[in-house]
C-alpha cells in the first residue's frame, strides 16, 4: 500500500509455519532474551515455529559471537538448516511471563531498521504479539527517498514482504494483521507529509494532496482558498498567511460512518507548512526543523483517512488550516489586531505564536458541526519540549476526556501525559486593546498558556483535548526502535485509537 509520497509499504501475510524450501533474499527474525547466567548470553524465546535442533543451532551461533539478549540488540547469523538466507536475533531483555506490546513493537522496529538488501522477512516475534510485531516491522521499515537522486538513493530495494508466523490464519487473525498494517500505513502517510520539504509542500499543494487522498478514501472534501477564507471571516488563518506569496487554505474532510445516533468527533490539526516566526523571526539555528510545523495537520489527515479505510461506525470531521508564516512587507506585525472566526478580537503580540491563531479559527468552525468530542493536535510550543522532553506529548483539555486520551496514548506507545489548565493563566492573556492577546507576558507555563488560549474557542458542552507534539512529531536526533530520524507520525496512533474507543464505548 502506498502513501502520499509514494512510499510502498511491505506486503503483509500470516502463516502457520516456515516454508519448506529455501527462500532467496530472506531473513527470519527470532526474539532472544538475556539468560540468568552472569554472562547474560542470548537464549531463544520458546515458540512453536522452531524445533529443538534449530533453536540449538541458533544459540550455538550466538554464543560463538558473544551475543547478548539485551533490549533491542540485534545479531545476524547464518543457520543452514533453516529455509532462509539468515537469522536476525533481536533482544527483548530479561525473560518475563508477559511482554508489553511496546517492547515487541520496538524490537520489531529495530530489527526492520537493521535489515538491508533483503526482500522477504519472516518473524516469530508475532507469536508473542501479532499486531505489535507487524506495526513495529512496517514502521521500522519506513524510508523516505522521494528527493534522493541516483547518487545517494539506497541501492537495495528494501523489505517487500513480511510473513508473520502465528498459531492460525482464521479471519480474526487476518483482521488483526490488516488492522496493524492499516495503522502503520497511516503513520507512514503522516511521516511523508512531514518529511516533504516546504519547497514542495506549501498550503495549496498540501490541500491538493489532502483532497486527492481524501476523495480516494471516500471522504467528502471541501477546500477554502484565500478569497473564501477572507469572505467568511477566518481572520486568524488569513492574518498568519498574509506574509507569504503562497496563500493559506482550510481543508475539511468528512467521514460519515454512523447513523443518526452515532457519535461525532471533530479533529483539528495545525498546518503551518513552514514557520519563520514571521516578523518575530526565529533564530537561524535549526530553523530548518520548522518544515515539521504541519505535523499536527499531517496526523489529522492520516487519522481521518484511516477512519474511512477501517470504516469506523462514527462520524469524523477534520478541519485542517494551512498557512506559511513568513516575514514580508505584507506580514502582520506585533501589535496588530485581528478578528478570529466567530468574532473574538486578538492582539498579536508575537507573530511566532501563530499556530494558535489558525487553530482557533478551525476550532470555532469545527464546533459549528456540533461534535460530541474535539481533538486538536499541533506542534505548538517549545515549552512542551522543556516540560516533557522530546518523546512525550502533553495533553490538555476537558479533565475526563483529557485523561482518557492520555491513557489511550500510553497504551499504544505514544505515551502522552495529562497536563492541567489552571484558571489563573487566563489573566495572562488579557489585552489592553482587544478581547485577548495571543501570548502572555510571562516566560513560564508556555504550553499551558497556549492550551488556555485554545480553550477560549471551544464551544460549551464539547469534550475536547489538545495534544502538543512540538518535539514528538519530529525526531531531530538518531533513530530508535521503530522511529526514524525526521517525521514520526505522532500522534496518529493515539487519535485513531481514541476514535476506535469512542466507536465502541461512546
Amino acid at each position: 500500500m502506498s502513501t502520499s509520497a509514494g512510499y510502498q509499504s511491505p506486503v503483509v501475510t500470516v502463516a502457520t509455519a516456515l516454508p519448506r524450501r529455501k527462500v532467496a533474499s530472506s531473513v527470519l527474525i527470532v526474539p532472544v532474551v538475556s539468560s540468568g547466567d552472569d554472562d547474560g548470553r542470548a537464549t531463544v524465546v520458546a515458540n512453536p515455529f522452531l524445533d529443538a535442533e534449530a533453536v540449538g543451532e541458533i544459540e550455538v551461533a550466538l554464543e560463538a559471537l558473544g551475543a547478548k539478549g539485551g533490549g533491542e540488540q540485534v545479531t545476524r547469523i547464518v543457520v543452514p538448516a533453516l529455509p532462509v538466507s539468515s537469522v536476525l536475533a533481536v533482544g527483548l531483555g530479561k525473560a518475563r511471563d508477559e511482554w508489553p506490546a511496546e517492547t515487541i513493537r520496538r524490537a520489531a522496529g529495530v530489527a526492520a531498521r537493521s535489515i538491508n538488501g533483503v526482500e522477504n522477512v519472516f518473524t516469530t516475534l508475532s507469536a508473542i504479539d501479532l499486531e505489535a510485531t507487524i506495526e513495529g516491522l512496517l514502521l521500522g521499515a519506513y524510508r523516505f527517498t522521494e528527493f534522493r537522486s541516483g547518487k545517494t538513493a539506497p541501492k537495495d530495494t528494501g523489505i517487500r514482504k513480511v510473513t508473520a508466523l502465528t498459531a492460525d490464519t482464521k479471519a480474526a487473525t487476518k483482521d488483526s494483521a490488516a488492522h496493524a498494517e492499516a495503522v502503520a500505513v497511516a503513520v507512514a502517510t503522516a511521516r511523508d507529509f512531514v518529511n516533504t520539504p516546504p519547497s514542495h509542500l506549501f498550503p495549496d499543494e498540501f490541500a491538493k494532496r489532502a483532497k486527492a487522498l481524501g476523495e480516494a478514501a471516500g471522504l467528502s472534501v471541501q477546500v477554502l482558498d484565500e478569497k473564501a477564507l477572507a469572505k467568511a471571516g477566518f481572520g486568524g488563518i488569513v492574518g498568519v498567511g498574509k506574509g507569504s506569496s503562497r496563500p493559506p487554505r482550510l481543508v475539511r474532510l468528512e467521514h460519515r460512518g454512523g447513523g443518526r445516533k452515532a457519535k461525532k468527533v471533530a479533529l483539528v490539526g495545525k498546518g503551518i507548512t513552514f514557520d519563520t516566526g514571521g516578523i518575530s523571526i526565529k533564530p537561524a539555528a535549526n530553523m530548518h526543523h520548522m518544515t515539521s510545523d504541519m505535523g499536527g495537520a499531517a496526523a489529522v489527515i492520516a487519522t481521518v483517512l484511516l477512519a474511512a479505510r477501517r470504516n469506523l461506525p462514527i462520524d469524523v470531521v477534520a478541519y485542517v488550516p494551512m498557512a506559511e508564516n513568513m516575514p514580508s512587507a505584507t506580514a502582520q506585525r506585533p501589535g496588530d489586531v485581528l478578528t478570529q472566526y466567530g468574532g473574538t478580537t486578538v492582539e498579536v503580540l508575537n507573530t511566532d505564536a501563530e499556530g494558535r491563531l489558525i487553530l482557533a479559527d478551525a476550532i470555532v468552525r469545527a464546533c459549528e458541526d456540533d461534535p460530541d468530542y474535539l481533538i486538536e493536535t499541533s506542534t505548538l510550543t517549545g515549552a512542551q519540549t522543556v516540560a516533557l522532553g522530546a518523546r512525550t506529548p502533553g495533553v490538555m483539555g476537558s479533565d475526563e476526556f483529557r485523561d482518557r486520551v492520555a491513557g489511550i496514548s500510553q497504551s499504544v506507545g505514544e505515551n502522552a501525559w495529562a497536563m492541567p489548565l489552571p484558571e489563573e493563566l487566563k489573566d495572562d492573556l488579557k489585552s489592553t486593546v482587544a478581547d485577548l492577546a495571543n501570548v502572555s507576558g510571562s516566560r513560564y507555563a508556555g504550553m499551558l498558556v497556549a492550551g488556555t488560549y485554545l480553550r477560549e474557542f471551544v464551544a460549551d458542552g464539547v469534550e475536547w483535548a489538545h495534544i502538543d507534539v512540538a518535539a514528538p512529531a519530529y525526531n531531530s536526533g538518531g533513530p530508535w526502535g521503530y522511529t526514524p530520524k525526521g517525521g514520526t507520525g505522532v500522534p496518529t496512533r493515539t487519535m485513531f485509537a481514541v476514535l476506535e474507543d469512542i466507536s465502541v464505548n461512546g
